[in-house]
């Protein structure tokens, strides 16, 4: 599609996206969203962007396989469960750990960030695997 209205609002709405489905990650293990949603929302930025450019300037923009990065979410998830296991626990095991940062306080970061973030990149990375494969034809 050659449309300048729609390559200008992308430019405007995909940070846009992929700031929210970031939120949407963050926010998921209290609240509703989490990796899953924020997947599918930042999947759906960059199939707006290969929509209104093509799919060849959105591999571009990425700068990553597409099949690497999903071998990275893989293994994050993984990792999240095996952390646990490696000390003692059983596997997937919620475990936290305290950073005490200045000006800013404490900050709790745990085994089920590490889930969300492995599934907010293989939710993503397959759905754009799938929706570049589909505009290429």
């Amino acid at each position: 599609m050659n449309s300048p209205i729609l390559q200008t609002t992308t430019r405007l709405m995909l940070p846009l996206l992929l700031m929210f489905s970031v939120i949407v990650l963050l926010r998921g293990h209290n609240e509703p969203g989490g990796g899953f949603i924020g997947g599918l929302i930042a999947a759906s930025g960059l199939a707006l962007h290969a929509m209104a450019f093509n799919p060849r300037e959105t591999l571009a923009l990425l700068h990553v396989n597409l099949e690497t990065l999903l071998g990275v979410g893989l293994a994050m998830a993984l990792l999240s469960g095996l952390i646990p296991l490696a000390m003692g626990e059983p596997f997937l095991q919620a475990m936290w750990h305290e950073f005490d940062i200045p000006l800013l306080g404490k900050l709790k970061v745990g085994t089920p960030l590490l889930f969300d973030v492995g599934v907010y990149i293989v939710v993503a990375s397959i759905t754009m695997i799938m929706v570049l494969t589909l505009a290429e034809e």
